[in-house]
């Protein structure tokens, strides 16, 4: 395919994964179900964290985590007392567990007491968002908690395509204008997105030939990042509904 036909072919995907319909079938219904700004950005990102294996499983469990939250995230994450944590510490979706769920519920509030909320973390001036990403984790943890909880937060600088928080930061960040992705941050562009790199987003990538190493790390990140950018400088991770779709709902 030439550059003009590839893009061609890829815009059509984007229109045809890239709508309302995807949001059933998605984790990104979870930050959907709230109004209020805080509530979306600490849902969507609790749900991206245990954003892996099966999708029917991931949404039960991010639902169960929100019911367990009272529905009302901020609240729980600002206001909890040492009993609401401990209702916590039967959770279990594959490696997280209660314990981290208790971490990233004190991760959070340390975030939005001492760092003025997630957004202002991400909107961080760094040479790019992989950068930011790992400043990110160091705050998070700059608490007591478990080392376990810390695999639950990939670090860019340390050669992860850190899959689920970039997905995150498509869904906070990026404004479709289409109602899947919420675009609720405003301080940060979306041309400084990365693609959210997984299996079924690689391999497609690979065929189409805009990815060319076997791995998918830090390191492939960048190099499917600089293609997309060529095709859309401005919004280079809409082609995820493109790879994604692609590969999970066609079997390319």
């Amino acid at each position: 395919m030439t550059h003009s036909e590839l893009k061609e072919f890829l815009d059509e995907k984007v229109e045809l994964y890239n709508n309302p319909n995807f949001i059933e079938s998605d984790p990104i219904q979870i930050p959907h179900l709230y109004s209020l700004k805080e509530d979306i950005e600490i849902a969507g990102f609790i749900a991206a964290t245990i954003a892996w294996g099966n999708r029917k499983m991931i949404i039960n469990n991010a639902k169960k985590m929100m019911d367990l939250m009272g529905n009302s995230p901020y609240d729980f994450v600002m206001n909890h007392s040492e009993t609401q944590l401990e209702s916590l510490e039967n959770f279990v979706h594959r490696t997280f567990n209660g314990k981290d769920f208790v971490g990233f519920v004190k991760g959070l509030q340390h975030i939005y007491q001492n760092h003025n909320g997630l957004e202002a973390v991400f909107s961080k001036q760094n040479p790019t968002m992989q950068h930011t990403i790992s400043e990110f984790k160091q705050l998070f943890f700059d608490i007591p908690h478990l080392a376990r909880t810390e695999k639950h937060i990939s670090d860019p600088l340390n050669g992860s395509a850190a899959k689920r928080i970039n997905m995150y930061l498509r869904w906070m960040i990026r404004k479709d204008n289409k109602g899947v992705d919420l675009g609720i941050w405003n301080s940060i562009s979306p041309a400084l997105l990365s693609c959210p790199l997984d299996v079924h987003s690689g391999n497609v990538a690979r065929k189409l030939e805009l990815l060319t190493r076997k791995q998918n790390d830090a390191k492939a990140l960048a190099e499917l990042d600089e293609n997309l950018r060529k095709l859309d400088p401005n919004d280079p991770v809409k082609y995820d509904f493109a790879l994604f779709g692609l590969g999970v709902f066609e079997g390319f």
